[in-house]
């Protein structure tokens, strides 16, 4: 008897997929038009408006990775807005005071610099504030709150209620904090005038290049297996939790990954628009963005950046085309947008698309 050998079964090599070039194609292609294209064709004072309209998409970028991706609806994201562009403030109006105290400060009686301002006469603490202080509010809110399993309606409540009782200790502190007012009348920005059209065009760049970066990060973290145990999380967080992970610990770091963005928009938003005031982060300003990031899509990085700059540019044009009526049109465009596309314009083209 022989023995007859069997030929291994011939096992095709798996088909490499194509990939998908159109997401960093466009990419590109915004890029292209934000940084050679804008400043060509807009005059100073469009480009600093738009750059204006950028800082509110990096904050919308953050509500998009913990609203979007992760399940949270954040509407206090104007709390952590104000901590980074208090920051920035300080400091501009420290270097602006020289020796002396800020302006703000004579006229409500101060006669010594209080001892939590000191330190912001260094740019780089101040720059690492931008940063630190924010994280480290939402990185201590989310551990007392996602612990307790707080979510959904309870914990937008909460973070609504954050930003105003933020309003109201900031009005209650004239003389630490400006009060009602606010911090303004800045006049320098690292050693340049910060009314000057070449300052305002290089904080324009620098706005689109940190959104820039900022966007790919997230995107990046979005396409990470981090990314998609986040969304996981959202779609069924006891079911991870079964699995052996801990969603607290994860929604804790989104939440305060998009804090951290939110910091660096206030501190970016100082100088170019050149005030910070309790009014720019409370709860109006924060539902605001949460509305804007909607009719962008949610679902979507992209949705929440162009939804930003969609709803900026609106409030600007009806303002000022329509005065007394601007309120109701932009109500209108929003609700227009969702009752067309309940996933905001993304969602509609990207239905489009797959109808296609």
């Amino acid at each position: 008897m022989t023995a007859t050998l069997e030929k291994p079964p011939v096992t095709e090599a798996p088909v490499k997929e194509p990939r998908d070039w159109r997401g960093p194609a466009l990419f590109a292609l915004v890029a292209v038009i934000g940084l050679v294209v804008m400043p060509l064709v807009l005059e100073p004072f469009r480009l600093g408006l738009l750059a204006k309209y950028l800082t509110y998409a990096i904050v919308a970028l953050g509500i998009g990775l913990a609203w979007g991706q992760g399940g949270m609806l954040t509407l206090g994201q104007g709390v952590f807005f104000g901590l980074g562009g208090y920051a920035m403030g300080m400091h501009l109006k420290l270097n602006d005071a020289g020796d002396g105290l800020p302006d703000f400060m004579v006229w409500s009686g101060v006669e010594t610099l209080p001892a939590l301002w000191e330190p912001f006469r260094n740019p780089v603490f101040a720059i690492a504030m931008v940063v630190v202080v924010p994280g480290a509010v939402a990185w201590l809110l989310g551990t007392l709150v996602f612990r307790q399993r707080v979510r959904g309606a309870y914990f937008a409540i909460l973070t609504q209620a954050l930003a105003a009782a933020m309003v109201i200790l900031l009005v209650g502190q004239q003389g630490l904090t400006g009060g009602t007012n606010g911090l303004t009348n800045f006049f320098e920005f690292f050693g340049q005038d910060v009314a000057a059209d070449s300052t305002q065009r290089g904080l324009y760049f620098t706005v689109a290049i940190v959104l820039g970066i900022l966007f790919i990060a997230a995107w990046q973290l979005q396409r990470s297996r981090f990314g998609r145990l986040l969304l996981a999380v959202r779609d069924g967080e006891d079911r991870v939790r079964f699995l052996g992970y801990n969603p607290a610990t994860v929604k804790t770091i989104t939440f305060t990954l998009s804090a951290v963005m939110a910091g660096i928009a206030g501190a970016l938003f100082v100088p170019v628009v050149g005030i910070i005031s309790p009014a720019l982060l409370g709860v109006v300003p924060s539902l605001e963005l949460v509305v804007a990031v909607a009719v962008g899509g949610r679902f979507a990085l992209a949705g929440a950046v162009l939804g930003a700059v969609l709803m900026g540019y609106a409030k600007t044009y009806f303002s000022e085309e329509l005065p007394d009526a601007w309120l109701y049109l932009q109500g209108a465009l929003f609700i227009l947008v969702i009752g067309l596309a309940p996933k905001g314009i993304i969602g509609f083209l990207r239905r489009k698309d797959v109808a296609a």
